[in-house]
């Protein structure tokens, strides 16, 4: 029995959801896990929470970011109408990167804390979503991916999260960090969950020409790839701890095969450049006129009256829109995007022939959960590094789910499952075997929800 089918067969005190908003409040005020929790007279259904690049009519949607504050989307995402439609009750809009843009959550106004422990970061870009679900027992949060924003977070805060593959669920309503790399996606505490909740929201929408009803089942597969490129460079204890992970699956029955892929490297740099070009594109209309806050003060010269509108960008907003409109100008963009889109093309291709065998498996980041003080020292460039092992399947739209698998330090650690395209639910149901054998036990839990 999934969670929610558990929910709806418990009767609720009147005050239960009182009871829960009261404390919400008080633990975001430590957290800060939502941009906005919902004043609406919940009473029933089991809650799920929306990442706040994700438009919920009448309610202050922002991406995280400044430009956007006192937007109220006078419609609702195709995701949160098909949620609703089905009996769930909104709980907020949570935390985030501004705009989608970082690897840890730390690029935000007010930054979330990782709930097993305020000093680590809780991943990026859906940081709210994962410190959510960790601390939600009874609640679904709809997240987004464009570069490894659900696996990240979702390793780092010890749930699971499902990214679709590209096109399997609608993204009409989302506020686009990159139109061809974007998958609005799903974390919970339980795979069952996540299984439950794709079947009701996935699927065509007439406002999205992108997405389409395909489906497939593979899940006979017993074999597992390990990528050595993708195996290389960990972290000495992450290594330790995902090799013993194998060996319990090959304990399961699962055969172990390494593969070799050695211009897997090229994905980050073709990842970026394509994400940058698409970021600037998006992030253009906020000139302070149309779009994003407004600027008033039209006695001002063209150039200043739009750089003046756009200092409500962060510090990461402004070097893709600077980054992105460098890469897709005439003079270098065949030395730069063009090849950028032929790379993902080659990579798709060669991730087909080793997908069509077995699931690729890997680890979710090279590195242990990071405390705050450890990533302001780590540059940009440093900071790109570490997605080495989510943008593969993000770049290349391939369905991929993060899952825990043990604690290191305390800390969740995270594996990624990675599968053909269409192939959506057998990743999960591969999941759900492992929870059965795993029995993970969540340390954390906001107590009127136990």
């Amino acid at each position: 029995m999934n969670s929610i089918e558990e929910f709806n067969k418990k009767q609720r005190p009147g005050d239960y959801y009182i009871k829960l908003n009261s404390e919400l409040v008080k633990l975001n005020e430590k957290l800060n896990i939502f941009n906005t929790i919902s004043q609406e007279n919940i009473s029933s259904g089991f809650l799920f929470s929306v990442k706040d690049n994700i438009c919920v009519k009448n309610v202050e949607t922002t991406a995280s970011s400044k430009i956007l504050k006192g937007y109220f989307p006078p419609f609702n995402a195709t995701v949160v109408e098909r949620m609703k439609n089905n009996g769930f009750s909104f709980l907020g809009k949570t935390n985030m990167d501004e705009f989608g843009f970082g690897s840890f959550g730390i690029n935000s106004e007010h930054i979330a804390k990782n709930p097993f422990d305020e000093r680590y970061v809780t991943g990026g870009s859906s940081s709210g979503a994962a410190a959510a679900t960790a601390i939600l027992k009874y609640h679904i949060a709809i997240a987004e991916s464009t570069g490894g924003s659900i696996s990240t977070p979702a390793a780092f805060c010890g749930v699971v999260g499902f990214t679709p593959t590209y096109g399997s669920i609608s993204r009409y309503g989302l506020i686009d960090y990159s139109n061809s790399l974007d998958k609005i996606g799903i974390m919970a505490r339980k795979s069952e969950d996540i299984k439950y909740v794709y079947e009701k929201i996935r699927g065509p929408d007439s406002h999205d020409t992108t997405c389409v009803d395909k489906k497939c089942t593979d899940t006979d597969k017993k074999k597992i790839i390990l990528i050595d490129q993708l195996i290389t460079g960990l972290d000495v204890e992450i290594e330790k701890e995902f090799l013993l992970f194998v060996k319990k699956l090959e304990n399961l029955g699962y055969t172990i095969e390494h593969r070799s892929l050695p211009f897997i490297d090229k994905a980050i740099p073709s990842y970026y450049i394509i994400a940058m070009a698409e970021a600037s594109t998006n992030l253009a209309k906020y000139t302070g006129f149309k779009y994003g806050l407004k600027n008033n003060d039209f006695s001002q010269q063209y150039n200043t009256f739009f750089t003046n509108a756009r200092e409500n960008l962060g510090p990461e907003a402004k070097r893709r829109v600077v980054l992105g409109t460098f890469v897709r100008s005439a003079s270098v963009k065949n030395l730069y995007y063009s090849k950028a889109l032929k790379v993902r093309s080659l990579l798709i291709n060669e991730l087909n022939k080793i997908l069509a065998d077995g699931f690729i498996l890997s680890p979710v980041m090279p590195i242990k959960t990071p405390r705050f003080e450890d990533t302001n020292k780590l540059s940009p460039l440093e900071v790109y590094k570490t997605d080495m092992l989510t943008i593969p399947p993000n770049l290349c739209g391939f369905p991929h789910i993060s899952f825990p698998y043990s604690y290191l330090h305390g800390m969740p650690l995270g594996a990624q499952l990675v599968t053909k395209h269409w192939n959506d639910t057998a990743i999960i149901d591969f999941v759900s075997k492992w929870e059965l054998s795993f029995n993970y036990d969540f340390k954390y839990n906001l107590g009127v929800l136990r």
